[in-house]
């Protein structure tokens, strides 16, 4: 009867965040023996949106100064952690590295090594209120008791004082494993060596717009057990890897199954997850992709939350050991990457050009906002498919009109998406507008997705 009622509970906390896509279709079928999520998630689940999200972040493009702003009260010796600056990035800023826990099992998490991918750093603040605010509860008197928790955040603060990829330099962290070209890689590098970690965490974002294998679910969270080797091979310490991953999922499919994939196993020489698993550390890579509605991913962000703690859970207690790893291994890979918005069937009319029936593709640079929106293709896309479809038949594509000269006004691949949607050519009857950012408030016309 418990063991219904849990069930029960976990589908009515789910039905929110299970509303991903309109076209979501069927979930697909699970691998057999699929085991219950953990007992406590009805409870976590609760006592994070009472009590445990950490407040401040709610744009996730935000600078790495306000993290720390957040965070640094929540790592204080009197919630147990100590810290310590260990290195200077680019430009200056600092590196830090914090500890908690007394355990032996030693757990490596590092984030945003990519400056604009913080869904990691957002469910960091919120796992150490955990671990700093809810000293008796049973999760935590585990994690405190077997393991020893090291976390370098925010490895990248120059790439997120811009909100971009790569570093001040232009490096990719992330792909400067062999080479530790950057003070960046060189400070995980070190403090790795120092800490010598039986488990670790690389947390990261991805494209909004990937598919779980070849279907037109969009990928939410994506998972990685990375290979050490080119040949793909599985030892004890990915296997154990493989394992967790396999937790994290069963904690998930009561929110998102179906929207969960694997990343490309593909071993990379100069990758950080890939050479961490080669030195020795069983190492999970977690990837915040994208749910429809949520443009902050703060639903992501608990979803991510929940995995950490799952999953640490499982080292602590050692659960993860025997489970089945086709749970992991048995999830589609990253599909295709679908463009953001498709305008199908209208008459673009550029002034001093002939009208031309045809499909025009925009992308965002910023697809869940979608915010930063550029022309990338125009022409007979009626094969293509992406996430978002507008049927523009019998309306005319015209761009917005506030430059004089009458080139920069013509609608072009490459250029800024500027442009209205009206019943006329001349565009005085407008639909709808675009001017490079969506407008929530306006929806958009005709048949879309």
């Amino acid at each position: 009867m418990m063991h219904t009622r849990l069930l029960l509970l976990l589908a009515l906390l789910a039905m929110p965040l299970n509303a991903l896509h309109a076209d979501a279709g069927t979930t697909g079928s699970p691998p057999t023996q699929m085991p219950p999520p953990p007992e406590w998630l009805p409870a976590m689940d609760a006592l994070y949106d009472a009590q445990l999200r950490a407040g401040g972040l709610d744009d996730r493009a935000f600078p790495p100064d306000a993290w720390w702003d957040v965070a640094m009260p929540l790592l204080t010796r009197e919630r147990g952690f100590t810290t310590e600056d260990i290195g200077r990035s680019v430009e200056d800023r600092p590196l830090r590295h914090a500890t908690w826990g007394s355990g032996e099992t030693r757990v490596f998490l590092w984030s945003q090594m990519h400056g604009d991918e913080s869904t990691g750093s957002m469910a960091l603040a919120d796992l150490f209120r955990l671990l700093g605010e809810h000293p008796h509860d049973p999760i935590v008197q585990r994690l405190r008791a077997e393991t020893t928790l090291h976390f370098f955040p925010m490895v990248n603060p120059d790439g997120a004082a811009r909100f971009q990829r790569r570093n001040a330099q232009g490096i990719d962290i992330n792909r400067d494993a062999r080479n530790l070209a950057s003070p960046e890689a060189r400070t995980l590098k070190s403090l790795f060596d120092q800490v010598q970690p039986h488990f670790g965490f690389n947390l990261h974002d991805q494209r909004a717009g990937y598919r779980v294998g070849d279907t037109e679910r969009g990928t939410a969270i994506a998972l990685l057990a990375p290979p050490y080797n080119a040949a793909n091979e599985v030892n004890a310490t990915r296997r154990k890897a493989m394992e967790v991953s396999a937790v994290i999922r069963t904690t998930l499919e009561p929110y998102i199954a179906g929207h969960i994939a694997r990343w490309d196993e593909t071993f990379n020489p100069r990758a950080f997850g890939d050479l961490t698993a080669q030195w020795g550390a069983g190492t999970v890579l977690i990837e915040a992709g994208g749910i429809e509605g949520d443009p902050q991913k703060q639903r992501l962000r608990k979803l991510y939350f929940l995995s950490l703690v799952a999953a640490l859970d499982s080292i602590a207690t050692g659960s993860h050991a025997g489970i089945d790893t086709a749970l992991y291994s048995d999830l589609s890979e990253n599909g295709d990457v679908w463009p953001d918005l498709l305008i199908r069937n209208g008459t673009i009319a550029s002034p001093g050009l002939p009208p031309a029936r045809t499909d025009l593709l925009v992308n965002f640079r910023d697809p869940l906002a979608e915010t930063g929106g550029s022309i990338n293709d125009i022409g007979d896309l009626q094969d293509t498919r992406a996430r978002h479809v507008i049927d523009a038949q019998g309306l005319y594509i015209v761009p917005i009109t506030r430059e004089a000269a009458t080139a920069s006004r013509r609608i072009a691949p490459g250029a800024p998406a500027r442009l209205h949607l009206a019943r006329d050519p001349e565009g005085r009857d407008i639909v709808w507008t675009l001017d490079r950012d969506v407008d929530p408030a306006h929806p958009r016309p005709g048949k879309t997705r």
